[in-house]
């Protein structure tokens, strides 16, 4: 996520992006292309599905 990524590490937030998702149940199942590093502290991956990632964060 580079520039966007340090800016977002600063803030705490806990992002993945997947593309080509239009709906919530599509995101869930989507490959996470890349997360911040707050993400990666709860331990997500790039390469996580969706649903796997969110699971971390309860």
């Amino acid at each position: 996520m580079g520039l966007l990524n340090e800016r977002l590490k600063e803030r705490g937030i806990i992002a993945g992006r997947a593309t080509g998702v239009k709906t919530i149940e599509e995101l869930l199942e989507a490959t996470l292309e890349s997360v911040t590093y707050g993400a990666e502290a709860l331990g997500i991956t790039p390469g996580m599905k969706g649903r796997d990632a969110v699971a971390l964060m309860f």
